[in-house]
């Protein structure tokens, strides 16, 4: 029997390739899980319908179609019908080697009926049967559908050049009203001077067409009980009923799989491409199966079974995988809502109830969804199901998709993405158009961006230019390559792993040798022009190391902050200025703050940052006008900030300790998530946990004591200042404060001995009271004393406290959720705290006299001064000098 079926085989085998090798094809109908109503495809400037090899049939662009109609301006110049003078090997010859093209308006008007519709625009920049007047570089035109603009002064040649490929496809959605029977899409050339010819040197074109009709609750309408997607960021609010706006897919991607064609799609036409250039996390695995989808939570047309067989996890490693998330970061225009749509299937058959595999969701740095299971969500396995969310994109030309295992609540500390998609939310004027992605050659400009004419056997090589004879022709073609360049640079991303050098202005003598190639270089006039020549009211922060601005570079920075150290700074200065660029320029990481570039021109010295629109942690903490951080917010910061240093203590080549971590440099962005900053005095420790002989070096108040009293530095140091910053958002006071008795006047002392004596409640920050969970309240305070302990081998790792804080922070979720149900109005109030240590280390000591190294008192005694910094200045063994830290600034305004 085994050898009969065997012989079956071949003998099949043997017939496809017979069939192959002699041009025959074997056609297969597809029986699809949707047909949509209307199904056009229309090859705009094609003389006869064509059949492209999967099958699929374009109608040819005639005037007496029943199924749409061409109109025309009066009293203008009609549309030319175009043949693509050449074809890129990667170019399909339908519906892209022919083009409808003009330099006046002309309307596709399409017959349709009611309802949501997908509207796909094929465009092809190249030259078309040699027309020189049409040069692909100056069409820039605008596409509108019924009353949304879908393409606003749109550049078909740089959009192809920055996509590096030849031919592309735009996709829309939009909604039919009732009682509407056509639909119509206007295409209109940007204005632009006039040629020689007195005639409109912009131009339309458009190589294909589609309208295809989608069911009502693909995109659109929830299916029944189901909500409108929740608008991440705004409390549980979800975005409403977004029916009567257009949509434009953005990213649709198989994750863990390759490509899917149209026609593979479930009747719909939907391209579904790789993840593979968007995935951006090491080390997980892709995986598939052949089991068949069973489609009882949402229809078979949603996605294609291929969707859900294929999927990327984490894998078997646990220990790695708490400490890592799965990443994907997709381009997009900023200043849109976006409708983000997770597909699900857990295809793993040793996962077969809810709680195998609970995951967490961010979405643009949101938490989407805290516990995620995908069993619980599609009640079973092999059972396809999807999740949407909308997140508002303000000024970041990325949205970042992330996974991470919730290894409290999960069997396995594991996660899974199976398919992605991204639709741009057209705005209330109804516009869906973004910006082109360079615009050397916009309408107007002098500049001339001309692709060859010749078939290329890349779509990413990059065409020659015809260009005439003489000296004219040699500088246009000088011209043209210096455009490509530009272009060419323009497509470099914001914030790779590295930055490119903007400018080659000389350094004018300095002697300082910084990473060109990992940091972007500014000039000094550059800043100047950022910061209005440092006007006093861009000024957002004051210190030992200078001043801080904020500014404005361009449209890629458009909100930055700048130091600028202060003019005749020390050499120590200048070294942690050098080693906060070294260090910063290699580290890329959600929760450090992210350096763009510096500017080292003569005796300037300035580092260029992201701006952080909630300034530091401290400014909510006490000694400030703002309001005051609820419990969960300062957990979240906690947990991120935490997140940050593990990731520099582990999961970097070599180790790396902050010695300056405190409440001023862990900074807040507009979404308040915490980014820790200043590493001037950062330096490389040993993996292993290791000590380092040096010299002692950080900030009185969260100065590790063994390290000050052995100058032996180990990953522990950075424990213990956490510690203090942990006690400090507990307790919304100084880590030291001369104004107090003696025994209080250091936190983490004091904090300690409340600990000892069962009274830590008693110095919580007043606004706290009747708002933290008891059980969260003994967990933070339990990691927070820990982290203080005096001797090293009694703190945790910071893997240890964000695993801890991450557990607190679930704690204090659940019991509000509980508080909720109990009291809608919230009325209910958290019953008194209360704290007994247990003693497991007999680590019971006062602590060493961190106040009076080498016999001498460091310490500031300016009791009158309201300056937070009066007695928290840094300490230099080197020296023997009190001082204030490069990294340092006294005025809390500061925004890095």
């Amino acid at each position: 029997m085994a050898s009969s079926m065997k012989n079956l085989q071949l003998i099949i085998l043997a017939l496809l390739i017979y069939s192959f090798s002699s041009n025959h094809y074997v056609i297969i109908t597809t029986i699809f899980a949707y047909v949509p109503k209307e199904n056009i495809a229309l090859d705009c400037g094609s003389p006869d319908d064509q059949t492209t090899e999967d099958g699929r049939i374009w109608i040819r662009d005639h005037d007496k179609d029943s199924r749409y109609s061409l109109i025309e301006v009066e009293g203008q110049s009609k549309s030319n019908i175009f043949i693509a003078s050449s074809q890129y090997d990667s170019v399909d010859r339908v519906p892209y080697m022919t083009a409808r093209v003009s330099r006046f308006q002309f309307t596709y008007s399409f017959r349709v009926t009611p309802g949501p519709k997908f509207i796909r625009l094929h465009f092809y920049s190249t030259r078309y049967h040699d027309q020189d007047d049409f040069d692909p570089s100056k069409a820039f035109f605008t596409v509108k559908a019924g009353p949304f603009t879908l393409l606003s002064n749109f550049s078909a040649f740089l959009t192809a050049e920055f996509l590096d490929q030849r031919a592309f496809m735009r996709e829309f959605c939009l909604n039919v009203e009732e009682n509407i029977e056509k639909l119509d899409i206007v295409f209109l050339p940007s204005s632009s001077p006039l040629s020689e010819n007195h005639v409109n040197s912009s131009y339309v074109f458009v190589n294909g067409i589609e309208i295809v009709s989608m069911p009502t609750t693909l995109y659109y309408t929830p299916p029944t009980g189901k909500l409108t997607p929740p608008l991440l960021g705004n409390l549980g609010r979800s975005f409403g009923d977004y029916s009567n706006r257009a949509l434009q897919m953005v990213h649709r991607l198989n994750v863990g799989g390759s490509g899917i064609s149209p026609m593979n799609d479930t009747g719909m036409y939907r391209q579904w491409t790789s993840d593979f250039k968007y995935f951006i996390s090491e080390g997980f695995v892709s995986c598939n199966t052949s089991r068949k989808p069973k489609y009882s939570t949402i229809p078979n047309y949603t996605a294609p079974d291929d969707v859900y067989r294929t999927a990327i996890t984490m894998g078997n490693n646990a220990t790695k995988n708490t400490l890592r998330n799965v990443t994907w970061r997709l381009p997009v225009d900023s200043r849109f809502f976006y409708l983000v749509r997770l597909h699900f299937c857990e295809f793993d058959e040793s996962l077969t109830k809810a709680g195998d595999r609970i995951f967490r969701i961010y979405i643009d740095n949101y938490t989407a969804d805290n516990a995620f299971s995908v069993m619980d969500w599609s009640g079973g396995n092999m059972i396809p199901v999807y999740r949407d969310f909308v997140v508002s994109i303000v000024d970041e030309p990325y949205l970042f998709v992330d996974l991470h295992t919730r290894e409290m609540d999960s069997t396995y500390a594991d996660a899974i993405l199976n398919g992605l998609e991204v639709f741009k939310i057209s705005n209330y004027d109804r516009n869906l158009a973004g910006p082109n992605p360079s615009l050397l050659a916009s309408p107007g400009s002098d500049q001339t961006l001309n692709p060859t004419t010749n078939k290329s056997k890349s779509n990413k090589t990059l065409p020659a230019i015809a260009l005439g004879s003489g000296v004219a022709g040699f500088l246009v073609l000088l011209s043209m390559v210096c455009c490509v360049v530009l272009l060419r640079l323009r497509k470099t991303k914001r914030r790779p792993s590295s930055y490119k050098r903007k400018s080659s202005k000389s350094t004018r003598g300095s002697s300082r040798r910084l990473p060109e190639q990992l940091c972007q270089r500014f000039s000094f006039s550059e800043i100047k022009s950022a910061t209005n020549n440092f006007e006093q009211a861009l000024e957002i922060g004051r210190g030992g190391f200078g001043n801080v601005y904020r500014g404005h570079i361009d449209d890629e920075f458009p909100e930055v902050a700048i130091k600028r150290l202060s003019k005749g700074s020390s050499r120590q200065g200048e070294r942690e200025f050098e080693a906060e660029i070294k260090m910063l320029s290699q580290l890329r990481h959600v929760h450090l703050v992210s350096l763009i570039g510096y500017c080292d021109e003569g005796s300037e010295m300035i580092l260029v940052y992201d701006y952080m629109a909630n300034g530091t942690l401290r400014d909510h903490l006490y000694g400030t006008n703002n309001d005051p951080l609820s419990w969960k917010q300062r957990l979240e910061i906690c947990v991120g900030a935490a997140r940050g240093l593990h990731y520099l203590h582990s999961e970097v080549k070599d180790t790396i300790i902050h010695r300056d971590v405190k409440t001023t440099n862990i900074l807040l962005d507009d979404k308040w998530v915490a980014k820790v900053a200043d590493f001037g005095l950062s330096r490389e420790g040993r993996g292993d946990s290791g000590a380092v002989s040096t010299v002692v070096r950080g900030t009185f108040g969260y100065l590790d004591p063994e390290y000050a009293q052995s100058r032996q530095l180990t990953d522990k140091s950075d424990v213990y200042s956490f510690g203090v910053v942990l006690f400090e958002v507990l307790c919304a006071r100084k880590p030291v404060d001369v104004k107090l008795e003696e025994e209080q006047r250091n936190l983490a002392q004091w904090a300690r001995r409340c600990v000892r004596e069962g009274k830590i409640q008693d110095i919580i920050d007043p606004f706290l009271m009747g708002k933290i969970s008891p059980e969260c309240f003994k967990n933070f305070v339990q990691v927070a004393e820990k982290c203080v302990r005096d001797h090293r081998n009694r703190r945790p790792t910071m893997r240890d406290v964000a695993e801890k804080l991450e557990f607190a922070l679930e704690l204090q979720e659940k019991a509000d959720a509980a508080k909720q149900a109990i009291s809608p109005d919230g009325v209910y109030v958290y019953p008194d705290l209360s704290f007994h240590l247990v003693d497991d280390h007999h680590d019971h000591g006062h602590g060493y006299d961190v106040l009076g190294l080498h016999g001498g008192t460091y310490f500031s005694t300016t009791v009158g001064s309201d300056s937070v910094e009066s007695s928290l200045r840094s300490v230099d063994t080197e020296s023997g000098k009190i001082r204030d830290v490069f990294s340092d600034a006294s005025n809390s305004k500061s925004r890095v």
